[in-house]
């Protein structure tokens, strides 16, 4: 499936460490591949242990190699039940490795330990005024806090892809999102940052019927003043989570949420 599988096992123990896992504690799997990350938590100790890989063939390959010290699950992480566990780790495959992490962030397992590509990653736990901070970054933080260990080389995959790759945790958030509908923050950071070389004052027009509009919600959300000169980049996630309050609370609803 043009997947590239984690041989190093040095990283998969790296990787397994971050799992933090206790006694009693559940862990799922995501996309066990050949094994090597399933093998450095075994030898963690970790069980109960969920693997959840898409393909049939190595789901067999899998069972086969590990037999009843794990349960193997045949099922695609973006339709899969929710796991019920206090981690979720996983090698992720660079095509889904977004909308997966994504879900279960909404999901709100409290531990999602990730490898995915360098700049994905990246993104992910960015701050504001950097060129990586964006979209991703807003939603990551919207569910938690994201942090950022070892960059692993391509030669620690077979077959060895193009770019590097990074080891991640994303730790959820106690208590209530700080938005009432998340669908509402996609769609707002989606069209401020659809065009993140533009002034603030040119972009949040477009989420709301006019600009008067648009100043009055930037005011209510307490937005700093000169905001207008501001590129989406400059604001903190804080500032996107306050506006998007603002929208909720209004009588009208921006432009972005109704399409």
């Amino acid at each position: 499936m043009g997947q590239s599988f984690l041989t190093d096992p040095f990283v998969a123990d790296a990787e397994a460490a971050l799992a933090e896992w206790s006694p009693g504690q559940r862990v799922v799997e995501v996309g066990g591949g050949l094994g090597i990350l399933t093998e450095a938590l075994l030898r963690r100790g970790v069980s109960p242990l969920t693997v959840v890989e898409r393909d049939p063939r190595l789901a067999r390959f899998l069972r086969t190699t590990f037999g009843d010290r794990v349960t193997v699950e045949t099922a695609d992480a973006l339709e899969m039940p929710a796991p019920r566990a206090e981690c979720v780790i996983g090698n992720l495959p660079y095509s889904v490795a977004t909308p997966i992490l994504i879900r279960l962030f909404r999901l709100r397992i409290p531990r999602v330990v990730f490898l995915v590509q360098r700049e994905v990653a990246e993104r992910l736990a960015a701050g504001p005024g950097t060129k990586a901070y964006g979209r991703l970054s807003i939603l990551a933080r919207c569910f938690g806090s994201v942090e950022l260990f070892r960059v692993v080389p391509p030669e620690a995959f077979s077959p060895a892809p193009e770019v590097e790759s990074r080891l991640g945790v994303h730790v959820a958030a106690p208590g209530a999102l700080p938005v009432g509908s998340v669908e509402a923050l996609e769609q707002v950071v989606r069209v401020l940052f659809s065009s993140r070389r533009k002034q603030l004052g040119n972009l949040l027009p477009r989420a709301f019927p006019n600009r008067d509009a648009a100043a009055r919600a930037a005011e209510a959300a307490d937005w700093p003043s000169g905001w207008e000169q501001l590129r989406p980049e400059n604001l903190p996630p804080e500032a996107y989570f306050r506006l998007v309050r603002v929208l909720e609370s209004a009588p009208h609803r921006a432009r972005t949420a109704n399409g």
